[in-house]
């Protein structure tokens, strides 16, 4: 179930950030009317759950602010990171009733949440949702086998800055930045947790970040804060085409 501790916010969706990303994006003013009747907000601060693996999922949404990890748990109790959800990623799956990850606040995380079952018969009423999930859903397949590429074939630089640049181009992508500027962000995951998620140790992330500072691919203010003065370059290190892939 939903984690009790979630505390209700009310972010006015004329000013949301991730209006042209979201599931809404093409939704008209009387579809966006229908969706309020239906939705609510809820943040969550960084380390707490926001569903567990095999609960029954009562809400589908978007992130709207913030990065949560999605995590499988083996039956021996060993976790593995299996994806990141970053701003205007859905949660949830209509159709499905339990939730197949647990799903973690990584940073202070705010999520537009849906009823779920009014949700699902809005889809059936309204095809700019049910395109738009449907385009959302064929780009997290297309990115998912992308990642299997980075974690499969790339070197630990390839894999340091593959990570960098999705991170740097759905920044962008949100604040309406052509990612040929130079892009600056808040790095959203502890080093540990980028080893976690990329496969690495901690001493190995810390190494390729710090080779790619001075060689000036990065810039960085303390540990969070990155600037990127040629993302060309970057995608380089990264062994990616000069489009950015999927995952802008």
């Amino acid at each position: 179930m939903l984690n009790e501790k979630s505390l209700a916010v009310s972010p006015d969706c004329n000013d949301c950030p991730i209006r042209h990303r979201a599931v809404c994006a093409r939704c008209e003013t009387d579809e966006l009317e229908r969706l309020e009747e239906i939705k609510y907000y809820r943040k969550f601060e960084a380390g707490q759950t926001v569903i567990w693996s095999g609960d029954r999922m009562e809400f589908v949404g978007s992130v709207v602010s913030g990065i949560a990890t999605l995590t499988q748990t083996m039956e021996d109790g060993r976790t593995q990171m299996v994806g990141l959800l970053l701003p205007s990623d859905f949660v949830g799956r209509p159709g499905r009733s339990s939730a197949a990850y647990d799903v973690v606040a990584t940073t202070d995380l705010v999520m537009c949440c849906f009823r779920k079952s009014p949700f699902e018969e809005m889809m059936t009423r309204t095809p700019h949702i049910a395109q738009r999930l449907l385009e959302m859903t064929l780009d997290e397949l297309d990115a998912a086998r992308e990642w299997m590429l980075v974690l499969g074939r790339k070197t630990a630089r390839e894999k340091i800055a593959s990570l960098l640049s999705i991170i740097a181009r759905r920044d962008a992508s949100i604040n309406m930045r052509d990612v040929g500027d130079q892009l600056a962000f808040d790095l959203p995951l502890t080093r540990e947790a980028m080893a976690d998620y990329l496969g690495l140790t901690l001493e190995t992330v810390s190494r390729q970040i710090s080779a790619l500072k001075k060689e000036g691919v990065i810039e960085l203010q303390g540990k969070r804060h990155v600037t990127i003065p040629d993302m060309g370059r970057l995608l380089e290190e990264a062994g990616d085409d000069a489009d950015g892939g999927v995952f802008a």
